[in-house]
């Protein structure tokens, strides 16, 4: 099914770029678009159904069920990622650091709920103390994200810090998630370091045939603040509240963006750990952190021929395909 949907797609961007062609840059820039958005809505399928599933069960879930409205939540999760499992629309590689996401944020979700920082209003068989299973699966969503995006986007970049670095740096993020209770925040050094870190990184995506550019540091802010107009959605429908929100709900303030930001570093790093080659290979970088052009090797027969292909560095669009499984698979540097 997987396949036959890529080969569809494939043929509709082909006719769709044929189209375009001739209506000028302005025609390709909106078929270029078109192909960009279509594929963040792929990268983000799980989190942007977890999301309306928060919607939908606070306006129509029966409040008298036999099973909790939260509870409904956690198998619709399981339910969600295993058929993305069938589908072979992800890979068992990114299913386990999907499910260490899980593990990640349910174990701060119990401090964080034990501290009073927010609280889950409606009663559940599915829970860990004071916390509800689906809860894990709304940050393995933004982990689902990045795995997917990394593959469809095939991710290459340039001036990236080394992963050892990055991995102390989320470590240090995650740790000051619990001792800011108790000691001095330390997030404005944390911040000074994220800025530090990444801000030369350049990261290049692949839409359809050349790869463009953007800071890194950019992207995280973006992906942050899509998550926090996610939150305001989780708080919206009731899936969680805030202290303030108790009374009557209103947005959540600005300035949890910045937390956002450093659980964005966290989940990146854990995904950049997929990427990495194999050890003994002398490298201690993720595989696919080093820029590379991927235009085809130059015809050698006629060198007009070469002329030609160097214009021309990908000959087709990366659009969502099948993971590779573990029997028989190809292995790539790319994601």
């Amino acid at each position: 099914m997987a396949d036959g949907a890529r080969r569809a797609l494939l043929r509709l961007d082909r006719r769709v770029a044929y189209w375009a062609r001739p209506g000028g840059r302005l025609a390709v820039f909106a078929h270029e678009f078109v192909v960009f958005g279509l594929k963040q809505a792929a990268a983000c399928l799980f989190g942007g159904l977890m999301v309306a599933l928060l919607l939908a069960s606070w306006r129509w879930y029966p409040r008298d069920a036999w099973l909790a409205r939260y509870d409904f939540l956690t198998v619709a999760a399981l339910a969600i990622q295993g058929i993305l499992l069938a589908a072979k629309l992800e890979s068992r590689e990114e299913a386990r650091v999907i499910l260490l996401f899980h593990v990640v944020g349910t174990a701060m979700e119990l401090f964080k709920t034990a501290v009073g920082s927010w609280n889950y209003p409606e009663s559940s068989l599915l829970r860990l103390g004071g916390v509800p299973l689906f809860t894990g699966f709304m940050y393995a969503a933004v982990g689902s994200y990045i795995a997917r995006a990394w593959r469809l986007f095939d991710f290459r970049f340039t001036r990236h810090p080394p992963f050892a670095a990055t991995v102390a740096l989320a470590v240090a993020i995650y740790l000051n998630f619990f001792s800011h209770h108790y000691l001095p925040d330390a997030r404005p050094l944390l911040f000074v370091a994220v800025a530090w870190l990444f801000g030369p990184c350049r990261i290049h995506f692949r839409i359809r045939r050349t790869h463009r550019r953007m800071p890194l540091l950019l992207g995280f802010v973006l992906v942050a603040l899509f998550i926090w107009l996610a939150e305001n959605v989780g708080t919206f429908s009731h899936a969680w509240l805030y202290p303030t929100q108790r009374h009557g709900w209103h947005w959540v303030p600005f300035g949890k963006l910045g937390a956002w930001l450093l659980l964005m570093i966290i989940s990146y790093v854990m995904v950049s750990a997929l990427h990495r080659q194999r050890p003994g290979s002398g490298r201690n970088l993720p595989a696919a952190l080093q820029f590379r052009d991927s235009s085809p090797p130059p015809c050698p027969q006629r060198p007009e021929c070469s002329r030609r292909t160097a214009r021309s560095p990908v000959t087709t669009p990366n659009w969502p395909r099948p993971s590779p499984t573990k029997g028989g698979a190809r292995k790539t540097t790319s994601s």
